[in-house]
């Protein structure tokens, strides 16, 4: 009975926050409002990373309820922010309050940002630790109630070329994403400039080396535009890669260039060169119809990305419908 209170209190919550949402639904040829067919959701990342660079404060509370009023469905969590880390699988009474801070904004936590430095490490016994990490983190993801685990395969070399770590890093998320799956839960991972794998074709090679249809990557324009050449055309390596490899969204603009020496420049969806629109058509036409999360890295104002995102995304879906 109590969780049929919750659940139907959460779904009263996510539908008065709908007829309040900022950016407004879309309109179907019925003349209907409808949702987009994708999941979409804010990151904390990003929040994490403004308050951090700019020196800016931003109350979970009013992060949440920014969320819950624009329409999101969900929220990626970031580990340490904004204060202390994940609780371990084990610990029933921290999920459950952790848990029931977003279910009161009818909001999913959709999926955990994990690190993955030593799913690649030389020594089998560390990798062998980082998944039995992983395992435990796994289990907190679906106690949480999560679709979805992001993978981030950062660290050095560590005396080993970029074949063997690639080798390394594959046979270790192909196992990851099978301990994943039988929790119901997709693995995908994302590799970025500053990484040491950080083309097309190390993703390419982690997926060949994986060999499990299980293991997904994150659709990142940022990263894969500058993969791509800086063109603005990110979509070109999404083709290449495969919509059926795409786990789920970290949907950003960018200008083609690093922020500060860093990672890619993350911008609001229209205040860079990516054609935005072509990616997201892309995805829906090749079937697509897992979560979109704005991702506002290091962008000042978050807020704004978010309320540009979600705009993007809501024009994609109206536009596909009326191409039917």
């Amino acid at each position: 009975m109590k969780i049929q209170a919750e659940l139907s209190r959460r779904s009263i919550l996510k539908s008065l926050a709908a007829s309040l949402a900022l950016p407004g639904v879309v309109s179907g040829a019925s003349g209907q409002s409808q949702k987009p067919g994708w999941n979409t959701a804010i990151g904390l990342n990003g929040f994490a990373s403004a308050a951090r660079k700019y020196r800016k404060g931003f109350p979970i509370w009013e992060i949440l309820d920014f969320a819950s009023r624009s329409g999101f469905d969900g929220v990626e969590l970031v580990s340490d922010w904004p204060a202390g880390g994940y609780p371990a699988g084990s610990e029933a009474d921290r999920i459950r309050a952790l848990r029931r801070q977003y279910d009161a904004f009818g909001l999913k936590i959709f999926s955990l940002q994990l690190g993955a430095g030593g799913a690649f490490a030389p020594e089998e016994a560390a990798r062998s630790k980082w998944l039995e990490e992983f395992r435990d983190r796994a289990q907190l993801a679906r106690a949480l109630g999560c679709d979805c685990v992001g993978l981030w395969p950062g660290g050095g070399l560590r005396g080993q070329t970029i074949d063997q770590a690639a080798a390394h890093l594959g046979r270790s998320l192909g196992e990851a994403a099978k301990i994943a799956g039988d929790l119901g839960l997709v693995a995908a991972f994302e590799i970025e400039p500053p990484f040491v794998f950080n083309t097309e074709q190390h993703m390419q090679r982690i997926l060949e080396r994986a060999n499990q249809p299980l293991l997904k990557v994150i659709y990142d324009p940022s990263h894969f535009d500058l993969m791509n050449g800086s063109t603005g055309r990110p979509h070109e390596m999404l083709q290449r890669i495969g919509v059926s490899n795409i786990g789920y969204l970290h949907l950003t603009d960018t200008d083609g260039t690093l922020r500060d020496g860093g990672t890619s420049k993350h911008l609001p969806c229209g205040d860079g060169h990516v054609e935005i629109a072509r990616s997201l058509q892309i995805l829906r036409e090749g079937g697509f119809r897992g979560w979109v999360m704005i991702d506002e890295w290091e962008i000042p104002d978050p807020y704004d990305a978010c309320t540009k995102g979600m705009r993007a995304i809501q024009q994609a879906w109206r536009e596909g419908g009326a191409r039917r």
